[in-house]
């Protein structure tokens, strides 16, 4: 069986599958009739496709809103008025990923620091206010949180910033290169502040319109993690505010063999969010919300990886990663584009965009972890890194 789901969550819903179904599904493309399907099935299978069944499956992919029809556009305008309409994107993953209930949420946020390969609670108090920003991993809090912890600690102890600018990964395709909301974001542990003044800012240096996709940050939630984990840190400390973006893919310019800062389009974006950052008068965090490699069948490798597999990504992880300390925006984006990304690196873009926007002076790596997806064979890496000015 194979498992279908809407990547922007305009339906939930995973519709399961069998081969058979799946073989017709590609035929389902508005230029076959039912009678070209079922002559497709017949050739491919030897038997016959009755013309009710092919109906029956028609009408239950489009009650689940699988099909491009009238029913799934007229529930998709619903939707996206209702978001545009509202001032708060409120929390997607409550209970999908994480608990709803505020007590029972901060009991696992705090079981990410305590736990065996966690960093240990924050320590009371302040040091040296020396964190310029942050790389942390979005992966499935249930799977990395403790790995995100470390990241989040570093700040809660040496990061006096007011504002967070927060470099969300876009896991569906974008027109933009950055994509920002000027909702406010809404969690169990309360509501966070997104500033509107710094995205106004943004517009006025970029003629591109910031908010063109701002539908797709209604069910990401690279973005929304570490939210949560701001409200545990610093929740009890101090107000912030964030502004929430969502960094589109580089799949693109990889394949033409050119960088970012050689496409107009993404220079001009890409300078735009530097001067509104620049000219901040309060003081700012950047954090890049970034999973590294993806490897195995689950992510379309034609074999399971083995012990080798596993040995040869992380030690390329850790090369990409020493260029990431050394702030070197330009040779990151090099290595991954010299492998064609081969290992999937999501974060990519978020990574990028962090490396030629913090004023810091030095990184430094916390943990690498990675998790492992048995069933599928596959496995996903990620790591918490700190910037220091």
């Amino acid at each position: 069986m194979v498992g279908l789901r809407d990547p922007t969550n305009l339906t939930d819903e995973v519709l399961v599958v069998p081969h058979s179904t799946l073989f017709l599904l590609r035929f389902f493309d508005g230029r076959h009739s039912l009678l070209d399907i079922q002559a497709e099935y017949m050739r491919h299978y030897g038997e016959m496709l009755f013309t009710d069944s092919l109906e029956k499956l028609i009408e239950e992919l489009d009650s689940r809103l699988f099909l491009e029809s009238d029913r799934f556009r007229e529930y998709q305008e619903r939707i996206v008025q209702e978001f545009k309409g509202s001032r708060v994107r409120k929390a997607c993953h409550a209970e999908k990923g994480y608990p709803s209930d505020p007590e029972k949420l901060r009991e696992m946020l705090e079981g990410f620091f305590i736990a065996p390969d966690g960093p240990g609670l924050p320590a009371e108090g302040s040091g040296p206010q020396r964190v310029a920003g942050v790389i942390a991993p979005h992966i499935d809090l249930r799977s990395g949180g403790s790995c995100l912890a470390y990241s989040h600690k570093e700040m809660a102890e040496s990061c006096d910033a007011e504002l967070f600018i927060i470099l969300g990964t876009a896991h569906v395709a974008t027109k933009s290169f950055f994509t920002f909301t000027p909702k406010d974001f809404e969690t169990p542990l309360g509501l966070v502040e997104t500033d509107r003044e710094f995205l106004k800012a943004v517009q006025e240096q970029d003629d591109v319109e910031i908010f063109q996709d701002e539908f797709i940050h209604r069910s990401e939630h690279s973005v929304e993690f570490q939210i949560l984990f701001l409200q545990y840190i610093l929740g009890s400390r101090r107000e912030f505010r964030i502004v929430p973006v969502l960094c589109g893919s580089f799949h693109e310019m990889v394949e033409g063999g050119v960088t970012p800062m050689e496409v107009p389009a993404y220079r001009k974006s890409f300078a735009a969010l530097k001067e509104a950052i620049d000219s901040r008068r309060e003081k700012v965090c950047l954090i890049a919300s970034a999973d590294l490699a993806h490897i195995g069948l689950r992510y379309g490798d034609e074999s399971p990886p083995d012990h080798g597999t596993v040995a040869e990504v992380e030690e390329k992880d850790r090369e990409m990663l020493k260029l990431a300390e050394e702030i070197n925006p330009e040779g990151f984006y090099r290595y991954l584009q010299a492998e064609g990304d081969k290992r999937r690196v999501c974060g990519f873009p978020s990574i990028y965009a962090l490396l030629g926007l913090i004023k810091a002076k030095e990184g430094k790596l916390l943990h690498y972890s990675r998790w492992q997806d048995q069933s599928l064979e596959s496995f996903v890496t990620f790591a918490s890194m700190v910037f220091y000015k």
